[in-house]
C-alpha cells in the first residue's frame, strides 16, 4: 500500500496521540520498541487478546493474533496487541475457582473498554475463545462503539476413546460412573487422557461454541468464521482475512450500535435455538443487550424459542460435534435453515459489510450431511430453550429442553445450601429417583458468580439418574449439561426469592409444556419462611467478589454491573 493511500485511511482517535510536536514524548516511547514513523501515521488497531497459559480453549490465541496482525499492516493499519484475564469454566468447574467465571466476563468487558479508551484506537479486533471470553469481548465492543469485531478462537477437535468421539462432558459422567462403581480407575483415567486432545474450545454445542455461533449470527464476527477449528490449517487464513477486514469496517465507521439492534438480536436467540444452544446464552444476551441499549427481555428468548426449530443435532443433547457442524456447512447452514423457515431477520447488516441474508445465500451445505436437518424434518418442533415462571421463580427460569425428552416431574425437595454439599451427597450415592434437587446461594449474589454445576450434574447422569431426578437452582449449568436442570431462577436466594423459603421434602411440580415451576406452598406461607430465612455469611466481605456481589443485576436482566 502506497505511503498516499496509507495517510488517507481515516485516523478518528490515535491522531490525538501520536500527531504533533506536543506528542513527541508518545512517539518518542513507541519509537523506543520498534513503532516508526510510519506505523505511527497508520491508523492503529487494538488486538483484545484473551490468551492465557492456563486452558486449551485458549493456549493458542497467541498464534493466531500474529497472523491477525500480519492482515492488518497488509491492509495499512498499525496492529497493537493488549491481554485480558480469562477463566476456564471447565477447570474450575466444581471448586470454589468456578465462583470466578461470571465474574470475568465483567472484567474483560472493563479491561477491554479500558485499554481501548485509553490508547484511543481507532478500531479494534477482540480474540475470544472460552465461554466467558466471548461475551466479555462483545460487551465490551458495544460499550467502546468504535469500528470493530470479534473473532472466536475455535473449537477443539473430539478425542476418540473405545472408536467413538467423545469430548470433555465424557469425563464429567465418568467422574459419577466412577463415584457409581461402574467405570475402574483405568477406564477413567484413559478417557481422561484422550478426551482434550488439543487447543481449542470445548468441542460440542456447550457455551462457547453457542456463543461463536450466536455472535456470527448477530453479525459482530465474520460470516463463516465461527466454526472453523482452532488447529484447522484454514484458521489462520480467517485470521489474516480478519485484520484486513477491520480496515474496511474503520474506512467505513462501522460501529456495533449499526450491527447490533433488537432483530440481529432475535437472529442470534433463533440461531442458539435452532442449533440447541446453552441456557448461557439467554444470560450473555441479555448482558450484549443491556451494553448496546436495545430493549430485549426473557420473554423474547421463550417467544423465539417456540417458533423456532431445533434443526442441529449436536452434542449434548445430538450426536454431532463442532467440528461435524463446520464441515456440513457451519452457521450460514444453520441460518440458511432458519431463512428457509421464514426466521431470519434478512436485512441487518453484519461486519463484513454484507447482510445476514446474504451470507445464509452463500451457505455452502456437504452432500449428505445430517448435522443440520432439514426444514421438514427438525429434530424437534420447538427450539431447545424454555422460560418458566411460578411461585419458585417469579422473574422466571430457564431450562434447555434440547438435551431431553421430559417435560414434568413432581417430587420431594432435597435441599442444599451450596453445591459443594449437593455433590457429596450425590457422590455418597444419597439421591434417589424422583428427587429434585434445589441448590441455592449460587445466584449472581449469593454465590457470588452464579457458578455453572456441570461437576453435579454430569454426577447425576453419570449415577444413572439423568431420567429421574431433576435439579432446581439459582445458579447455572454449563452448555455440556443435560437432563431436567433449571437454572437461572430469578430472584435469588438472597435477594428474597421464593427459593429460599423451599425446605426438605416440600412437592415441587416442574411443567415444562405449560412453563411452569411451582412448590406446593400458599403465598403466605412462601413470604414467612422468606422472611424467616437467614442466607449464609458472604464468602467475600473484601475485594473484587465483594465488589461484585454488591453492584450485579439479577440473571433476569444478565446479570450485569452497574
Amino acid at each position: 500500500m502506497s505511503e498516499q493511500t496509507t495517510t488517507a485511511l481515516p485516523r478518528p482517535r490515535s491522531a490525538a496521540v501520536f500527531d504533533g510536536p506536543d506528542r513527541a514524548a508518545a512517539r518518542a516511547y513507541m519509537k523506543g520498541i520498534g513503532f516508526g514513523d510510519d506505523a505511527l501515521k497508520r491508523p492503529t488497531i487494538g488486538i483484545a487478546n484473551t490468551w492465557i497459559e492456563a486452558m486449551p480453549c485458549n493456549f493458542h490465541l497467541r498464534g493466531l493474533a500474529a497472523h491477525i496482525k500480519e492482515g492488518v499492516r497488509a491492509a495499512g493499519g498499525t496492529p497493537m496487541e493488549f491481554n485480558t484475564i480469562a477463566i476456564s469454566d471447565g477447570i474450575t468447574m466444581g471448586t470454589a475457582g468456578m465462583k470466578s467465571s461470571l465474574v470475568s466476563r465483567e472484567v474483560i468487558a472493563d479491561s477491554i473498554e479500558l485499554t481501548a479508551r485509553g490508547y484511543q484506537f481507532d478500531a479494534v479486533i477482540a480474540l475470544s475463545a472460552c465461554d466467558k471470553t466471548i461475551p466479555g469481548c462483545v460487551m465490551a465492543l458495544a460499550r467502546l462503539d468504535i469500528p470493530s469485531l470479534m473473532l472466536y478462537g475455535g473449537s477443539i477437535a473430539p478425542g476418540r476413546y473405545k472408536g467413538r468421539d467423545v469430548t470433555i462432558l465424557d469425563v464429567f459422567e465418568a467422574i459419577g460412573a466412577h463415584n457409581a462403581g461402574t467405570m475402574s480407575d483405568e477406564e477413567l483415567t484413559d478417557l481422561e487422557n484422550v478426551a482434550s486432545p488439543g487447543a481449542g474450545a470445548c468441542g460440542a454445542q456447550f457455551t462457547a461454541n453457542t456463543m461463536a455461533c450466536a455472535f456470527e449470527a448477530l453479525g459482530i464476527s465474520p460470516g463463516g468464521s465461527a466454526m472453523v477449528p482452532a488447529e484447522d490449517e484454514h484458521k489462520t487464513t480467517v485470521a489474516e482475512k480478519v485484520g484486513e477486514l477491520v480496515m474496511q469496517v474503520l474506512a467505513e465507521d462501522l460501529r456495533p450500535s449499526k450491527v447490533i439492534t433488537k432483530e440481529s438480536l432475535e437472529n442470534a436467540i433463533a440461531c442458539v435455538c435452532a442449533s440447541g444452544g446453552s441456557t448461557n446464552g439467554v444470560l450473555h444476551l441479555l448482558a450484549v443487550a443491556k451494553e448496546a441499549g436495545v430493549p430485549l427481555e426473557m420473554a423474547d428468548f421463550e417467544r423465539i424459542s417456540r417458533e423456532t426449530p431445533l434443526f442441529a443435532d449436536l452434542k449434548p443433547g445430538g450426536r454431532f460435534v463442532a467440528t461435524d457442524l463446520n464441515a456440513a456447512g457451519g452457521v450460514p447452514l444453520l441460518l440458511k435453515r432458519l431463512d428457509e423457515a421464514g426466521l431470519l431477520h434478512r436485512d441487518q447488516i453484519t461486519v463484513s459489510g454484507r447482510t445476514i441474508g446474504e451470507e445464509a445465500d452463500d451457505a455452502s451445505e456437504l452432500p449428505g450431511q445430517e448435522v443440520v436437518r432439514p426444514v421438514d424434518d427438525p429434530v424437534k418442533k420447538q427450539g431447545g430453550l424454555a422460560i418458566l415462571h411460578g411461585n419458585i421463580a417469579p422473574e422466571g427460569a430457564v431450562v434447555k429442553v434440547a438435551g431431553t425428552e421430559r417435560l414434568g416431574q413432581t417430587g420431594p425437595a432435597r435441599v442444599f445450601e451450596r453445591e459443594e454439599d449437593c455433590f457429596k451427597v450425590v457422590k455418597e450415592g444419597g439421591i434417589n429417583a424422583g428427587d429434585i434437587i434445589v441448590i441455592r446461594n449460587e445466584g449472581p449474589t449469593g454465590g457470588p458468580g452464579m457458578r455453572e454445576m456441570l461437576q453435579v450434574t454430569a454426577a447425576i447422569v453419570g449415577a444413572g439418574h439423568g431420567e429421574d431426578v431433576a435439579l432446581i437452582t439459582d445458579g447455572r449449568f454449563s452448555g455440556a449439561t443435560r437432563g431436567l436442570m433449571i437454572g437461572h431462577v430469578a430472584p435469588e436466594a438472597v435477594k428474597g426469592g421464593p427459593i429460599a423459603a423451599i425446605r426438605e421434602g416440600d412437592q415441587i411440580t416442574i411443567d415444562v409444556a405449560n412453563r411452569t415451576i411451582d412448590v406446593d406452598l400458599s403465598d403466605e406461607e412462601i413470604a414467612e419462611r422468606v422472611a424467616a430465612y437467614e442466607a449464609p455469611e458472604p464468602l467475600f466481605p473484601t475485594g473484587v467478589m465483594a465488589k461484585y456481589a454488591k453492584s450485579v443485576s439479577s440473571a433476569s436482566e444478565g446479570a450485569v454491573t452497574s
